[in-house]
């Protein structure tokens, strides 16, 4: 397939995004986004094609040369366990200023590429995603398993916000959905494999749905745990999401510090109890809030309490003999 030159100023401007990228066929196909294209897509993976946007296929090999010449600073990064708010986080932080870049493909794509050539290629998407144009700042949030690899791409002296819930609201946050228990189906194989590339082996979380959701929490938890520790020279900050939602305007205030972004403590308390707090943020035509969120969480606590009791008792027997799986209960738990 012929490829077209690369555009012209890419590595100085922000508005042709490094979407997709094929490390076999050697492309990459870029989008030209405008900033209101950024603000409102919750999605840049293929779902932004239907839009139609400007498009471009370029020689991969190209752009891994070009982006050297990125002169940005990192791009910020929010990595998370699924289901936790991430969305909301990363739109909120574009309100404070922030070039919000919401789960590109191109950070998935990295899985498809050889062990050999991976760190290459996502330090090349790395420097091209600090792009930042005129923002005073770039911040991505990627897909949760791309946390397995993001050593590779958070840049030393990076900052990083690590989303997650405790182990009782996240089980029962995927069984309060139709789609997030369908989800939790689809991935399961895939996260036993993960775990047991971490030398984790859990028994007897085939039981149930909220045993299977355990498991999730498990990988996605221990998968952050593990890239925190090969990461000391980056900026993390842990949250909890529902401790976030009792104090938004505290919690976004910590952030934009540990993002570097300058905002008055009236906006952000203004961007903390706005419209964005009252919309499902992947889908903002739906009503969505904190308070819902409560609701739903307690109603799945109620409806599947004997199945959540017993999948949280299975965790603390499986910790005793997993140390990251220890480690995380113990963050869950506040005592870290």
């Amino acid at each position: 397939m012929t490829s077209a030159p690369l555009p012209d100023r890419l590595t100085d401007s922000s508005e042709w995004l490094v979407q997709a990228v094929d490390p076999h066929a050697r492309l990459a196909r870029l989008v030209r986004l405008t900033d209101e294209s950024f603000r409102e897509a919750s999605f840049l993976d293929d779902r932004l094609l239907a839009q139609k946007p400007e498009t471009r296929l370029c020689n991969l090999d190209e752009l891994l040369a070009a982006s050297k010449d990125v002169p940005d600073p990192p791009a910020g990064w929010i990595l998370h366990i699924g289901h936790v708010g991430s969305t909301l986080v990363s739109r909120l932080l574009g309100e404070l200023g922030a070039l919000s870049l919401r789960e590109p493909r191109s950070l998935r794509d990295l899985a498809e590429a050889s062990e050999a050539e991976r760190p290459m290629l996502a330090q090349a998407v790395s420097r091209m995603m600090a792009r930042r144009g005129e923002y005073p700042a770039a911040n991505v949030k990627a897909t949760s398993f791309v946390s397995e690899y993001c050593s590779l791409l958070i840049e030393p002296g990076a900052s990083a916000l690590f989303l997650y819930a405790s182990p009782a609201n996240y089980i029962a946050g995927i069984l309060a959905g139709e789609n997030s228990t369908r989800e939790l189906a689809t991935l399961h194989e895939m996260r036993v494999g993960r775990l047991k590339r971490r030398g984790i082996a859990l028994h007897g979380f085939e039981a149930d749905n909220a045993h299977r959701a355990a498991l999730a929490w498990v990988c996605e938890m221990t998968s952050l745990e593990a890239s925190a520790d090969a990461m000391p020279d980056r900026r993390i900050l842990w949250a909890d999401f529902d401790r976030m939602l009792e104090d938004m305007a505290g919690w976004m205030g910590r952030c934009a510090e540990h993002f570097s972004l300058t905002a008055s403590p009236e906006r952000i308390a203004e961007i903390a109890s706005g419209p964005l707090m009252r919309r499902y943020s992947k889908a903002m035509e739906y009503d969505y809030s904190p308070s819902l969120r409560a609701e739903l969480l307690g109603e799945a606590t109620g409806l599947n309490l004997v199945e959540i009791g017993a999948a949280m008792a299975a965790l603390r027997e499986a910790a005793k003999s997993a140390p990251l799986l220890d480690r995380a209960l113990r963050r869950a738990d506040g005592e870290i």
